[in-house]
């Protein structure tokens, strides 16, 4: 029983830049690969929620609360999946590569490479598996409907407020990735993780990864926002923002 007593704070962080310090020694094909992977287990929690929540819109109408709490009860499966089998996020990469560097561990040279990789490795990983379910003619009906009002939402506000609700949703996302450093067991770390990722999406806020499956998903549904809409209004700054959080806070 003992061994299931979460670290403290101190041992939690040392093991966060050690986990950068490990990324940075790390082939950079590897860490291709396990970023191509960490975007294809986003897209099984994003469909998970929009198949779900997309099921719920006409008891929503009266109370769009319900879809966005299923929504956001469903997502966290992925992280679980991702942080539990060593996949590389971009937003996580923005925590782990600053800290390996901050403590003397890692050369600073790592973070803007690592970053640029594990960025392009979610994206392939997140339209991959877009167009995979898409050909497979899952993304059509309620899922469709809510992949295009969620790419219209997301496209919808300023530069400055996006990059703010990134900067949100990392301060969450690695505070999810640091509680789940603290549990020492399966339950633990799956507690430590669900209510910080839940929070996020409930609120609204911006993460990139999971942004590349969703917009991809929007745009292959038949919205009328574009490819650069979802780049320029969305990725952008949620990929700014992501990266100030975790490279700050």
């Amino acid at each position: 029983a003992g061994g299931r007593v979460p670290v403290g704070p101190k041992e939690a962080y040392e093991a966060f830049a050690d986990k950068g310090a490990e990324l940075c020694r790390k082939p950079l094909l590897k860490v291709f690969h396990q970023a191509v992977y960490a975007g294809i287990y986003i897209g099984f929690g994003g469909m998970l929620s929009l198949v779900i929540g997309g099921g719920l819109a006409d008891v929503s109408q009266n109370n769009p609360t319900i879809q966005s709490f299923v929504f956001a009860a469903l997502f966290p499966v992925n992280l679980l999946i991702i942080i539990l089998t060593g996949g590389v996020l971009f937003t996580g990469v923005s925590a782990i590569v600053p800290a390996a560097v901050f403590e003397k561990k890692a050369h600073w040279s790592h973070i803007p490479k690592l970053l640029a990789i594990s960025w392009i490795g979610n994206l392939i990983g997140g339209v991959i598996f877009a167009l995979l379910v898409s050909y497979c003619d899952m993304n059509l009906g309620a899922t469709a409907e809510l992949a295009k009002h969620t790419i219209r939402k997301k496209c919808s506000k300023t530069f400055l407020k996006t990059l703010i609700k990134g900067i949100g949703c990392n301060w969450l996302v690695c505070m999810a990735v640091f509680l789940s450093g603290q549990a020492q067991d399966m339950a633990g770390k799956m507690v430590g993780i669900w209510f910080p990722i839940s929070c996020f999406v409930a609120i609204g806020f911006e993460h990139v990864p999971a942004n590349m499956f969703v917009l991809t998903m929007g745009l292959l549904a038949g919205s009328e926002e574009t490819v650069l809409d979802a780049l320029w209004k969305n990725m952008v700054p949620t990929t700014l923002g992501n990266f100030v959080a975790g490279f700050i806070f």
